[in-house]
Formats: structure tokens, sequence, C-alpha cells
């Protein structure tokens, strides 16, 4: 009895279930009307902010350069076309659904149902819209290889280059291929070739689906061969050693399918293994094109399976790119002949015709003589590589005219390749190589002028950022013969005998490990300019710098080896420059017995507190403390003796600035009141943690470069890439109407981030930006609001063209 009473229960309950339980439900969405239309517009309004908070960080990675993710942009689409319709979906059903049935006697009833039990539905899919807002991250780097890149500066389509391009294409197409060689003298447009491949097959000819180049130069340097390609392929390592690099970077380029590897510029044997390049059975979509002076370098020590020879331009292309480089002043019946000649003798190499013709460029008829005349001295008369461009390029600096601008490219090729524009203003200041020049700023102009003249020149080309400039290795050769030769500078390379290095003006120890260990002592007396790579492997013993007191520049950049630097340092009596950049050590006091010191770099250095003895340093121009990330402390009235100082740059650093009403005994820290004492300052870097403490600081009316933060440090957001000169963060919790200090750099400022807080911020900040008279600078600006507990909001982001 039991079990058929349970059966029919069964039975009962299975037909409530399709009869009762959606009658009810059904019933439900009458009764629930407003509460679901009040759901789904709550969750409207939820799904507008997190729309707005994705938006933010999506604006702020397009800023930073990187690519926003597919899955976040198609989501970005979905709010887009959903709530828009939605809102007028549901304004047009409530209307519907308060009209009356039954002439008038009841409501809608069929309407009603209707609309609750859509605004239902799409409260549901609201709500996975904003489950799906939760991005780990909305955008990802872009690595190297996937920017679209745009024609090769400098590239021709010469004939003979055309035939040769199509013919290594053919064997970039050839699946039994894997190593391919490009060899041909220096300067003879190798590198512009492979450029041009590695273009074109990443674009429509897509035989790659990816292309990383790593230029090697005589100095192969394993572990930034690797840093190179990983760059290229967005790979950041978290291994230290070459080895883990190199398992890390093989298992990376075996997940491309189709990769080109391009090793420019080889002078020796380079380890592929050592590297980490995948080749043949292991990756067959790997291939590996090299380019050398030496075919031996290439089929020999490289294992090249194609070797292709780049052969000098013929007569017509040689005299077409002269034309070209030289202007149509060329064509003229009493400058053609001797024109023509002097393009001779530059034997078809684009690197000679471009310096060449560039230096003459809009030159007289005499001047043409004259260099022809150099060209044909019996130097030129059997022509070798080495001596016939080193005599070619050596014309082009003969004409670049004061003594100046021929030692400032001469500190260039010392540099090297991608050297920083900065650090050469800060090296020509130490050595003082321009007369006349009275601040920091006129210097950097000075040198803004002779890079560009250079660039113009060919002696000099752009690198892969604006603030770097780079040179081509045949200049770069013969640059650095003619500083060895004429001005004893010695950037060494190779080998050479300590006793060798004692008459010497310029030193550059790229390569320490070459020497092995240094002389205890340097006798030198005529060196002015002393820089030394980052080697772990050679130490500086303490009495190095004991007899060379003619110093002016010494830059010692990430040196680890020994956490004091050399006693012998306090001989330099006549120190101009020193870098300590990246510099590791503990006690750098005796920094402060350097009393004729213009320039100290402490970038990126582990220094938790500044030395008062820096105080002593009064013919101090510019300090450097940016990216000093654990300098907590500068002491009291250490900036305010610095009264020569003209560029001040704290970036990323920490200090915690004191109050200026502390009297000076009692305080422990600096404050920028002390910045009032330092009337030449006109570059300032600096993070502010409150808006108050500028509000009356006279140091800022004499500025003309500044990057500056206002706020606490974890709520500035925004990029670190500076595009203009002054550029002002600001992060405003109060009005600051009456803040003169903030409304000095307003009317100065070309960037502008601000991050308004709460009611009273963005009142006081929107009523800033309102007031036309203080914006007549502003080229770009950036506005997020944050109210109490919720995500920051961007107001607007502009960029205003002038």
């Amino acid at each position: 009895m039991e079990f058929v009473i349970g059966i029919v229960s069964s039975i009962v309950t299975k037909a409530a279930e399709y009869t009762i339980s959606p009658i009810i439900n059904h019933v439900k969405y009458l009764s629930n009307l407003q509460q679901n239309v009040e759901t789904l517009n709550d969750q409207t309004e939820k799904l507008k902010v997190e729309r707005e908070r994705v938006q933010r960080s999506v604006d702020a990675d397009l800023r930073s350069g990187n690519e926003i993710r597919g899955d976040v942009n198609n989501w970005l689409s979905a709010v887009d076309r959903k709530i828009p319709k939605q809102e007028e979906k549901v304004t047009q059903d409530e209307e519907k659904a308060k009209k009356k049935c039954f002439v008038g006697l009841c409501p809608n009833i069929w309407s009603r149902y209707k609309l609750s039990l859509e605004a239902a539905e799409k409260a549901k899919a609201v709500a996975k819209l904003l489950e799906q807002s939760k991005f780990p991250e909305v955008a990802y780097r872009v690595a190297l290889q996937d920017i679209t890149v745009p024609p090769v500066k400098g590239y021709e389509e010469f004939e003979s280059r055309t035939s040769v391009l199509n013919e290594i294409m053919e064997a970039l197409n050839d699946n039994s291929v894997s190593v391919i060689g490009v060899h041909g003298m220096g300067g003879v447009g190798k590198t512009t070739l492979v450029k041009e491949i590695a273009r074109k097959v990443k674009g429509k000819d897509k035989l790659f689906d990816s292309v990383v180049i790593s230029t090697v130069t005589q100095d192969i340097d394993i572990e930034k061969i690797q840093n190179t390609i990983a760059e290229f392929l967005g790979l950041k390592f978290e291994e230290h050693s070459t080895d883990g690099k190199a398992l890390r970077l093989r298992e990376r380029l075996k997940k491309e399918q189709r990769v080109l590897v391009v090793l420019d510029d080889i002078w020796g044997k380079v380890d592929i293994e050592e590297v980490g390049i995948p080749l043949g059975d292991e990756h067959k979509g790997c291939k590996l094109l090299l380019t050398s002076r030496e075919l031996n370098v290439l089929s020999n020590r490289m294992d090249a399976q194609k070797c292709f020879t780049i052969e000098s331009l013929n007569k017509k292309e040689a005299w077409d790119l002269f034309k070209k480089k030289a202007g149509d002043c060329v064509e003229s019946c009493d400058l053609k002949p001797t024109a023509m000649e002097v393009a001779k003798k530059c034997a078809g190499l684009p690197i000679a015709i471009a310096t060449v013709a560039g230096a003459l460029r809009s030159k007289r008829l005499f001047e043409w003589k004259n260099a022809l005349r150099e060209l044909e001295r019996p130097s030129l008369s059997n022509f070798t590589e080495i001596t016939a461009v080193r005599k070619l390029i050596e014309l082009s600096f003969n004409y670049l005219g004061s003594e100046e601008v021929k030692q400032t490219f001469l500190l260039c090729s010392v540099m090297g390749r991608n050297g920083l524009v900065d650090d050469l203003v800060r090296y020509t200041v130490g050595l003082d190589l321009f007369g006349g020049v009275n601040t920091m700023e006129e210097a950097r102009n000075n040198v803004l002028t002779v890079v560009a003249n250079l660039k113009a020149s060919s002696l000099l080309l752009d690198s892969y950022k604006d603030e770097c400039f780079d040179i081509h290795d045949v200049v770069w050769d013969a640059a650095l013969n003619i500083a060895s030769r004429d001005y004893h500078v010695h950037v060494l390379r190779d080998y050479v005998p300590k006793e060798k290095m004692n008459s010497w003006r310029m030193i550059s120890l790229r390569c320490p490990r070459i020497i092995a260990e240094l002389p205890k002592e340097m006798e030198c007396s005529g060196l002015s300019f002393f820089h030394m790579a980052r080697d772990d492997s050679v130490e500086i013993p303490p009495h190095f710098f004991r007899r060379i007191e003619s110093l002016k520049v010494l830059a010692l950049p990430s040196i680890h080896s020994n956490p004091y630097l050399p006693e012998s340092i306090n001989h330099l009596i006549d120190l101009r420059m020193l870098c300590l950049r990246g510099w590791q050590g503990e006690d750098i006091t005796i920094i402060g017995e350097l009393k004729n010191l213009e320039i100290l770099d402490l970038a990126c250095s582990s220094i938790k507190e500044l030395p008062k003895e820096i105080a002593q340093l009064t013919r101090l121009r510019l300090l450097d403390l940016s990216w000093c990330r654990e300098l907590e402390i500068i002491p009291p009235n250490v900036l305010s003796s610095l009264s020569k100082l003209e560029e001040l740059y704290m970036e990323r650093s920490l200090v915690k600035w004191e109050n200026e009403g502390a009297a000076g005994n009692e305080r422990r820290n600096a404050c920028l009141d002390e910045l009032n004492n330092l009337f030449r300052l006109t570059t300032l870097h600096v993070h502010i943690p409150d808006v108050q403490m500028i509000l009356k600081h006279r140091f800022i009316e004499t500025l003309d470069r500044y990057m500056i933060d206002v706020g606490d440090y974890s709520s500035l957001e925004w990029n670190s890439k500076y595009e203009y000169s002054r550029t002002f963060k600001l992060k405003i919790y109060t009005n600051i109407s009456s803040n003169n200090g903030v409304k000095t750099l307003l009317k100065k400022t070309e960037d502008l981030y601000l991050h308004l807080n709460g009611l009273e911020g963005i009142k006081g900040g929107l009523a800033e930006l309102n007031n036309g008279e203080e914006f007549s600078n502003l080229k770009s600006v950036d506005v997020i609001i944050r109210m109490k507990d919720s995500e920051p909001i961007p107001l607007f982001n502009k960029q205003i063209f002038v």
C-alpha cells in the first residue's frame, strides 16, 4: 500500500512540475514587474560604470603603446550594442504597459507580462556581461616583431640590389635551407638590404610569422643578443644566466610556426646553441639570416648553406644616388665633371656616397676641387676596403667645420651604438667642449643642433628611439681610427698592453675583461675622460686614480665588483662630471671632496640616504637621483647649499619631503622650501606627496622644463612616457583655486594629467579647467574622476594641436 501511495505521490509531484509550477512562475512575472524593471535598470547602471572602468584601462594601455586583447574589444562592443537599445526598449515597453485594455477598465496584462519577462531575461544577460568584465588584463605588450615596419630608410630599388634580394627570398622559401649568409665589404649596404628583406617577408609575402633582428658587432655579447631577440618577441626573462636565457628563448622561438632570426654584422663565430636559437630538425620553421664582411666567417664558422654577395653599385646607380644626396647643383656644367670624379672615388659604396655627397652639398666649385685633390692622394691609389672607406669618411669628417663639432662626433663614436643624447650633453659639459656656453640648456641646444647636422651628413643615424642616436659600423670604425690617430682617444675592444694606456687622453673600456687586470696606478697626465663598462670580473685598484689629476669626466656605470669607491678618487681635483649610474655600493661620502664637480649622476643606484657631504659641491649644476627607489632621506640644507644647481632629476625617487614649518635642526629630511634658494634651477623632475606643499614656492616660476607628480604615489596611474618638456600630474582632493603654485605651473604646462578625487576635488579641478587663460600652452590633457570607494572614471583624454 505504501508502495502504491509513493508512486501516486511521485506522479502528482511530476504533474505539478509541468503544470502548476510554470503557472506560478508566469504569475510572478506579472506581480514582479516593478522589481524586475528596477533590477534591470540597476544592473544597467552598474554595467555603465564597469564599462567606463574598462575603457579607462584600455585608454591607458593604448597610450603606453600596448595592444588591446580581442575579448576586451568584443566585450566593449557587446556592451555598446546592448545599453542604448535596451534603455530605449524598456522606456517604450513601460509606456505601453501603462495603457489600459478593455476600454480602459484594466491594465494591459499581456504588455506587463511581456515587459517583466524581458526585463528579467535582460537583467540576466547584463549580469553575465558584468561577470565577464573581470579581465585579468585588458592589453598585452606588443612584441617588436608585431609592429608594422615602415619602408627601410635609405633603401633604393637598384637593379643590382633587387636581383640579389629576389635570390635571397627564393632561398628563404627553400625548406632544405635553414642558414643563409649575406657578405660584402663594409658600407656596401648589407644591413639595409636585410632590413628590406625582413620587411617584405612580414608584409604581403607573409613568408614568416615573426622576424627578429640583433646587431652583433666585433664585441660578441651573447647576453645582449638574447635580450634583443627577447625584446622583439615580447619575452621577459626571469633567468639571469645566459644558459637559463638560452633554454627559455629556445622554447619561445619554437612556439613561432615560422620565424626568421637576423644576426647582423658578424665578425666571428657566434654559438647559436649558446644563444638559444633552434634550427634544423629541432625547429624546421626557424631560419637564420646572417651578414658579415667575410665569406669565410659565414661558410666556415657559421655553416651557412647558401651565401650571397652584395657588390658595389654600378656606375649609373652610384651617380643617381650621388645626385640625390648632393642635390641638383651637381648637374651644372661647371660642377658636373668634378662631381663625377668625386663620385667615382666613392667606388659604388652607398655609405661613402651618402657621407661625401652630403658633406659637399651646396658647396662651391673650389671646395669640390679641393675635396677631389684630397681623395686623389696616394693612399687611395691602391684601393682597399679599409684605407679607402676610412679616407672617404675622413673627408666628410674634415668638412664638419669647427673643432667642437668634430670632437662631439668623435665623442659619439666613443659612446658607440644607440648612445643617449642626454649622456652626450653631460659629457660635453664635463669636457668643456663648447666655448661660450654658460648654462645646461645652452649646452643641450648645442648638442641637439650638432646631432641633427651629423644625421643630415649621414655620419650619425636615427636610433630606435628619439632620445638616442646610432652610428653605422663603417663610420664607427673610421671615426675610432681618426680618434686614435689624431686625438689620442682609445676605445678598447681588443687586447692592448697596459703600458700603452699612459699616453691617452680619453679611454673607454667597453670590454674590461680584455685587459683582465687594471694597473695599480694609472700614469696618464693628460687623461681627461675615463669610462669603464660594467664587468664584475675587473676590479678598480684603490690607488688607480692617484696620478690622473687632469681627469674631467669619470663614468663607472653599474659597477658591482666593489661596494666602495676607490679611495684615490679624492685625487681627481679637476673632475667635473661623475657618473655612477646603477651603482650598488654603500658609502659615497668621498664624493663630497670633489669640489669642482658640476654633474653628478647617481640614477638607479641603491643609496638610501644622500650624504650630507654633497652640500660641499657648491659648483654642482646637475644632480640626477632618478629611479633611486631606496632613497628616502636627503639631509636638511644639502639641496639649498647647491646654489648653482640648474637641473635636478628625482623621478621615481620616494624622498619623504618634510613640511617647511619645522626648524632646520629638528628636521631629518629636506623640504621643498630649500629649492627656493636655487635661483638658477630651470629643470625639475620630482614627486611631491601633497598639493599643499607647492603653495608659494618661488622656484616654480623659474622652471623651463619639469615633470612634477603631485599626490600619493600609488594613485599616479598614468604611463611614464613623457612627450613634452613640461609635464604636470596632479591628484586633487580639495579646492585648489587659492594655490598660486599650482596656477603658475598650469600656465606653463604642456602635458597635463588631472586625477580629481571626491566632490571638493572635482569642483576645484573643473573650476580650473574652465579657466581657459590658465591653459594657454596646453598640448595634451588627461582627466579622470573618482568618488569615494568607486573606480576612477575617465572624463576626457585629448591631444590639442596648436
